[in-house]
């Protein structure tokens, strides 16, 4: 269930809260197919089963900018927004790849705000710290600090 916030000044009361996380998302060798697929990067660290086997990790692993771009696939599980005339996402920051996603891993997103300010126009631009979590690891995939600009009615 996703935290609710319906205006500025929920957003800006909010740092420092906790957003909970997600649900488990597994991570099998078809969704890292599909996304080498999507941008090319053949890599045989990600594509080739058998190759990969004899690498460095013992299997194929997810590319990390798989693994960054399931905070846009989290980032609505964890934050909702009532009474939203516009939202964008305006960027992220501190990007981090801590630990390798082998393929067959089940993933989660966990969420904080960690920042927000008023911005022109009587919106809030917040600071979401998406962290792709490995179930059974110490160490998250990812650490993305997410950027958006609200503008609620």
């Amino acid at each position: 269930m996703s935290t609710q916030f319906d205006s500025v000044a929920a957003v800006l009361a909010a740092v420092g809260q906790a957003l909970g996380s997600t649900e488990w998302l597994d991570i099998d060798q078809q969704r890292i197919q599909q996304f080498a697929d999507a941008t090319g990067d053949h890599q045989w660290i990600h594509v080739d089963p058998e190759r990969a086997a004899q690498g460095p990790f013992g299997a194929c692993v997810a590319h990390g900018y798989l693994t960054l771009a399931l905070a846009n696939f989290f980032l609505p599980q964890l934050v909702s927004y009532q009474r939203l005339k516009m939202g964008v996402n305006y960027g992220c920051e501190k990007v981090r790849f801590p630990s390798p996603v082998k393929v067959g891993a089940r993933v989660r997103g966990r969420g904080e705000v960690v920042a927000a300010e008023p911005i022109k126009g009587d919106g809030v631009q917040v600071t979401v710290r998406i962290s792709v979590e490995i179930e059974g690891q110490d160490k998250p995939g990812c650490v993305v600090d997410t950027i958006s600009r609200l503008y609620f009615e």
